[in-house]
């Protein structure tokens, strides 16, 4: 029988303990040959339960790997950290307290050095498209950072703003601020702009707004308003920050021990998760901005001008970045000129690419 849940948190980690128990995330074929058993697969994620990520995409991905596999995968969904926190879901699922997951490359800085690429400012307003970027480059470029799991897709999420309680006009006015980062690149765009970047995970960043020890924050609508942050942050400036590096792995042991003839079904459905599902699309985007104006939230644009100096501060943040990795060896500077070629190719603009490089 096909078995799929999809919990509340508390309920999660009560099961969490039941799963280390009980090791259900094992894959319970005997031969890889064949699927004559039902194959069950754990699945992973930091996205609160109540999320769009989890409601019209993880939920709906679990679905679709049930149902084209005839029942013969059922998945057992572990969100809202249920099994750790945010920070650990690639190590959760390459130790194998989890078969499947998503995890966030920039929440373990320095682990993907190369894979930052994924996070410097670019225009990505939907999924669909932030993932066959992060294919196309993780292809080209970023393979040999994850030998430790198998690797169903990456990308470099969609595009972040500025939130703040009072309008910000000018570079100038976000000097000596305290901004909450996602962390990657962004620490050093905000640092690039004469903020004072401090990470720490969205669900601390409420009360964090709320007594002052933080001023602002970078992160996406989508992020804004699964937290509720807009009570807190009303205004946005609408620069472009970038996002973090994220992506769905397996466990080279699950991976492993899967049917030959269930794999491919595995890969269709999750290697563009937002394509297989209908979520998380640039229509969603535009439908939580929305959502945010009408809730009081004032989006502006820098002027032409204005919005240039910040774009030549975070073009500075990538050479910069990619000296240091050329002197550690690295190909960083390749890498970049990837990101911006499968970045034109998709139609978005990657205003962190130093002009002098085209």
């Amino acid at each position: 029988m096909t078995i799929r849940c999809a919990f509340i948190i508390p309920l999660s980690i009560l099961l969490a303990g039941l799963f280390f128990a009980s090791g259900i995330g094992a894959a319970t074929t005997s031969d890889p040959s064949s699927s004559v058993d039902t194959m069950k697969i754990n699945f992973s994620t930091w996205h609160p339960h109540e999320s769009l990520e989890v409601q019209t995409v993880w939920i709906p991905m679990l679905d679709a790997l049930e149902e084209r596999s005839s029942g013969k995968i059922a998945c057992v969904l572990f969100d809202g950290e249920a099994l750790g926190p945010g920070s650990e879901h690639y190590e959760i699922v390459a130790d194998g307290r989890s078969d499947m997951g998503y995890a966030t490359l920039t929440w373990t800085p320095g682990r993907f050095p190369l894979s930052d690429v994924l996070s410097l400012p670019a225009e990505i307003e939907d999924k669909e498209t932030a993932t066959e970027i992060g294919a196309a480059v993780y292809g080209r470029a970023l393979r040999d950072e994850f030998a430790g799991v198998k690797v169903l897709e990456v990308n470099p999420c969609i595009n972040s703003h500025l939130w703040t309680k009072e309008p910000i006009d000018t570079i100038e006015d976000v000097s000596g601020l305290r901004i909450r980062s996602p962390g990657g690149m962004q620490t050093r765009c905000i640092e690039a702009i004469g903020a004072e970047p401090v990470f720490m995970p969205l669900d601390s960043v409420r009360e964090a707004m709320e007594n002052g020890s933080i001023d602002g924050i970078v992160t996406c609508p989508p992020m804004l308003s699964s937290f509720g942050l807009n009570e807190v942050a009303d205004h946005c400036t609408l620069v472009t920050f970038g996002c973090v590096g994220e992506g769905v792995f397996m466990n080279l042991d699950a991976w492993e021990n899967i049917p030959h003839d269930l794999k491919p079904i595995i890969e269709e459905v999750c290697q563009n998760p937002y394509w297989t599902t209908g979520g998380m699309t640039e229509e969603t985007y535009d439908e939580i901005v929305a959502e945010l104006k009408e809730s009081g939230v004032v989006f502006a644009a820098l002027s032409p001008e204005e919005e240039a100096r910040w774009q030549a501060a975070f073009q500075n943040v990538t050479r910069e970045w990619v000296a240091e990795l050329e002197a550690e060896g690295l190909p960083a500077r390749e890498t970049v000129e990837i990101f911006n070629q499968e970045c034109e190719r998709n139609g978005v603009v990657f205003v962190a690419f130093p002009p002098e490089w085209r």
